[in-house]
């Protein structure tokens, strides 16, 4: 499976930490990745792919939706072919 994640929100120590230990523990690789802040906000783009077999995209997303109110974030996540399709628009 490969997915794009989203990470927003006010900066804080540990946002890439944070979301970096949760893929690793969900063994979800990091392919690219971007971030970048203005003042006081964060954002983060990454790639992402892992084994379907091993892993739904629902409970990828559960997991992502569980950090994403334990660190005051917003965290999303689309399947890159979804996102790709979008970007043709």
């Amino acid at each position: 499976m490969k997915a794009i994640i989203t990470v927003v929100g006010q900066d804080q120590v540990g946002i890439v930490a944070k979301v970096a230990n949760e893929l690793a523990r969900l063994e979800i690789n990091i392919v690219d990745m971007s971030q970048t802040l203005m003042e006081h906000n964060f954002t983060m783009m990454l790639s992402a792919e892992w084994d379907d077999q091993q892993l739904s995209f629902a409970a990828a997303k559960a997991a992502l939706e569980d950090l994403s109110q334990s660190a005051s974030l917003t965290i999303r996540i689309q399947r890159q072919a979804v996102f790709d399709a979008i970007q043709k628009l």
